[in-house]
C-alpha cells in the first residue's frame, strides 16, 4: 500500500528474465529508497507495485511480470524518468490517498497548460476492452475524488459525465518534483483508480439483493441499475460521504 507521495525519481532498464533495473537520481532524496531498503520490500514504480529481489549501490532489480508489462507502460519506459515510492509503514502519515500499487490503465496526456498557480494537465482515461481482459475504470472518476497517474496522487477538478477524460490542477512543487514535468502531449501514464470507490461501485453493480452486506450506515435506499447514476449527490444521500 502506498500514499501517491513520490519522494524521488529513478531511470529504469528492462533486462532479460523480466526483471527491471532501477536507477536512483544522485539526489539527497534517494537516501529515503535505500536507507530502509530490504530484498521482498515493495516499491511503487510509476505507479506500479514492484517486488525487490536486489540492492545496489545507485539502485535496485525488481521482479516484473508479463501482465504487469501489459497492463502498464514499464515495457516502454527504458531510460525515461519513474516516479519512486517506498511502501506505507504503519503509523506513517497518508498525505495522499490509499494507493494499492495495481495500475487499472494505461491513460494518455492531452494537454499541459501552465497557469499562474499551477499546471492545469488533462488526460483521457482507458476505456477499451482488449483480449484478454477490460481496462475501464471511467466510472470511477468523479470531480473532487481521488486518482493516481505514475502513482501520484491527485485529484480529479473535472471530468466529462463518462469520465472518458479528466483533468487536474498540478501545483508547481508536484510538478517539478515528478516526471510531470517530462510529460508531453500524447505520453502514456499508468492510471489508477480509486479503490474506495471500486469497492462502492462493487456493491451497487448487483442490484438489491446484495445491499444486506452493507454495514447499516452505508445500506443504499433507491436502486441503481446504471453505474452513470453514481454521482456525488447519490453517494451522500446514502452515506458513503
Amino acid at each position: 500500500m502506498f500514499t501517491g507521495l513520490v519522494q524521488t525519481l529513478g531511470k529504469i532498464k528492462l533486462l532479460e528474465e523480466s526483471q527491471i533495473l532501477v536507477s536512483l537520481a544522485s539526489s539527497s532524496n534517494s537516501k529515503i529508497i535505500l536507507e530502509d531498503l530490504a530484498i521482498g520490500d515493495s516499491v511503487a514504480v510509476d505507479g506500479v507495485c514492484l517486488t525487490v529481489i536486489n540492492i545496489l549501490t545507485q539502485g535496485f532489480l525488481a521482479i516484473v511480470s508479463p501482465e504487469t508489462l501489459q497492463r502498464s507502460t514499464l515495457g516502454q519506459l527504458s531510460d525515461r524518468y519513474v516516479n519512486l515510492e517506498t511502501s506505507l509503514r504503519a503509523g506513517s502519515k497518508l498525505g495522499g490517498h490509499f494507493v494499492t500499487g495495481h495500475i487499472d490503465g494505461v491513460g494518455c496526456l492531452e494537454t499541459s497548460v501552465k497557469t499562474i498557480n499551477a499546471w492545469d494537465m488533462k488526460f483521457t482515461a482507458p476505456h477499451k476492452t482488449y483480449e484478454s481482459w477490460e481496462c475501464q475504470i471511467a466510472p470511477y472518476i468523479v470531480p473532487k475524488g481521488s486518482i493516481a497517474v505514475n502513482g501520484i496522487s491527485l485529484t480529479v477538478a473535472d471530468c466529462d459525465r463518462d469520465g472518458n477524460w479528466f483533468q487536474v490542477a498540478v501545483i508547481p512543487h508536484s510538478f517539478n518534483e515528478t516526471n510531470l514535468s517530462h510529460l508531453k502531449p500524447g505520453s502514456l501514464v499508468n492510471i489508477e483508480a480509486d479503490i474506495l470507490g471500486k469497492y462502492v461501485a462493487k456493491f451497487l453493480r448487483h442490484g438489491s439483493n446484495n445491499y444486506s452486506v452493507l454495514p447499516p450506515a452505508l445500506t443504499v435506499t433507491s436502486p441503481v441499475n446504471n453505474l452513470k447514476d453514481i454521482t456525488p449527490d447519490f453517494l451522500a444521500e446514502n452515506g458513503f460521504i
